[in-house]
């Protein structure tokens, strides 16, 4: 059995609940298919057999993941996300130059499966409502080539929400291998997404708790940084 000290990533735990950092290329369930058993859930089980999952990121996204110990943590803390009380952030690099300023920004952007193309999903009117606010923190241009460094909070929860709502404004994520094209997936050794903080109130202690995680494309972030042509507000 592996050393789970190795593979797990933890930044919380009590007796009711865990905070793990996924790695990207991880699944936080189990897919079909022998070869896709390994996952987080699979994982902190090992270590904690109480541990249940609450929310999801997408296998290429990392960062900051909420597991329950138990039923009744699970059920509090999934009631907690449905009714929009968890404070969640997520940095990104996109593709062009997006307008750096303080204020955030919006997407309104029904979403519905692309069935044809699943897992695809793809903006309709006909989909579920969906919002996400932004705020570009620093963007460069070379040339013809563009990158924005991006604050997203998703105020909903759709499959794939982040991905798409850039993608509809012209922005993909930078190492999509879902929505960006050839030129967007060769920009990047992974998808730029990492869901940096949580924040939430504890169901039993009542406390308020707030995490956050750096990306592990920071040093590319940093790369970027000589080229930069706005400065980070």
């Amino acid at each position: 059995m592996p050393d789970t000290d190795l593979l797990i990533d933890l930044v919380h735990e009590d007796a009711h609940l865990l905070v793990l950092n996924k790695p990207a290329g991880l699944l936080c369930v189990p897919g079909r298919g022998e070869d896709k058993q390994d996952c987080l859930s699979a994982r902190a089980m090992q270590r904690w057999p109480d541990a249940l999952i609450v929310h999801r990121l997408d296998m290429a996204t990392s960062g900051l993941v909420l597991m329950a110990r138990g039923a009744a943590m699970q059920r509090a803390l999934g009631d907690a996300f449905a009714n929009r009380v968890v404070h969640k952030r997520y940095e990104a690099v996109v593709d062009g130059a997006m307008p750096v300023r303080d204020e955030w920004s919006v997407i309104d952007a029904p979403l519905m499966a692309d069935w044809p193309r699943r897992p695809l999903q793809k903006v309709d009117p006909a989909g579920k409502p969906s919002v996400t606010r932004w705020r570009a923190l620093s963007s460069t241009a070379d040339g013809e080539t563009a990158a924005t460094h991006v604050l997203l909070e998703p105020l909903t929860g759709r499959s794939h929400q982040l991905r798409v709502h850039l993608l509809s404004i012209g922005h993909p994520i930078l190492g999509d291998a879902l929505y960006g094209s050839a030129e967007v997936q060769a920009r990047a050794p992974r998808l730029l997404l990492h869901a940096s903080e949580l924040g939430f109130v504890h169901p039993a202690t009542q406390q308020m708790l707030r995490f956050q995680s750096q990306p592990d494309f920071a040093p590319l972030l940093l790369s970027f940084s000589s080229l930069f042509s706005t400065a980070r507000p």
